[in-house]
């Protein structure tokens, strides 16, 4: 398990009495989620929880962008160590496509779902893009404050081959028809257009950005902890009950479907006829250098 002392890429902090804070620190790489942040973020969402001084959680990022996705280098391994996995799937080895499914379903998968039912109210507060697995980050909050100049795009449909993120909440979020859009087209979604569909909650310059996540998160934390986290659990288990979990359940196993199409067509997880040249040949330079 990862001590809040080795964070790299996450950190970890006390925003006021009652509030933490976790912040992606990766800008340098627009906060884009690899496996080693997934498992920073969970280690700082764990310490929160467990410290009975911390009532709501504010999930915030370095930089101009919240999160442009997940980290596609290759740099890094593709799954924690054994002490950090919270899934009982077992190791990296394998043939065929095992190892790939087993760290899409632990570090994108349960890891979020385990995010999203997080005993403690989470407030996300985000700004700039929000791309694909980013939104898995801001998704798995309960309350979603964002920048006048945010916006939100899926596009691992239109330019990735693949039919949606690992935890596909998008019906869910922006309701069946816009879902389908944004989704059929890959297109930008504004801070205005998210605020009307109700996946977020809040509209602030981003001047005010990091101040009305904390006000926000004080006015929270002054109900009672308890009840907060009987109240939480009682809405997700009503969304639960009109079939979310089984719904992200067939999406995930879509999602395997379309990366294993890909294999076969492409010989790689994603289309990548369809990237950008320059990305073209990173990705093949660092597939390579993974498999030396």
């Amino acid at each position: 398990m990862v001590a809040i002392g080795e964070l790299t890429q996450v950190r970890y902090e006390q925003a006021a009495p009652g509030i933490a804070r976790i912040v992606l620190a990766r800008p340098e790489k627009r906060n884009a989620q690899g496996t080693r942040m997934t498992y920073e973020i969970d280690a700082a969402m764990r310490a929160a929880c467990e410290d009975d001084g911390i009532v709501v959680i504010i999930l915030a990022a370095d930089g101009d962008d919240f999160s442009a996705g997940h980290d596609l280098s290759l740099s890094e391994s593709p799954a924690g160590a054994a002490g950090e996995r919270v899934s009982l799937w077992g190791g990296d080895g394998g043939p065929g496509w095992e190892p790939m499914y087993r760290r899409e379903r632990e570090v994108y998968l349960e890891m979020c779902e385990r995010w999203r039912n997080a005993p403690k109210p989470v407030i996300a507060a985000v700004q700039g893009n929000v791309i694909s697995g980013g939104l898995t980050l801001m998704w798995v909050a309960d309350l979603v404050v964002a920048t006048a100049d945010a916006r939100f795009r899926d596009n691992t449909a239109s330019d990735l081959g693949v039919p949606g993120v690992e935890f596909f909440a998008h019906p869910l979020e922006l309701g069946v028809r816009r879902a389908k859009q944004f989704l059929f087209t890959g297109g930008w979604l504004s801070a205005q257009d998210a605020l009307a569909a109700g996946m977020v909650n809040a509209v602030v310059p981003r001047a005010e950005l990091a101040a009305h996540a904390l006000a926000l998160a004080q006015e929270v934390a002054r109900t009672d902890p308890f009840t907060l986290k009987l109240v939480k659990a009682s809405i997700n288990a009503a969304q639960d009950a009109m079939g979310r979990r089984e719904a992200m359940q067939a999406a995930f196993a879509n999602h395997q479907v379309g990366h294993l199409q890909n294999m076969l067509v492409h010989g790689f997880p994603i289309d990548v006829s369809r990237l950008p040249e320059n990305v073209r040949r990173r990705l093949e330079h660092a597939r390579r250098a993974a498999d030396a």
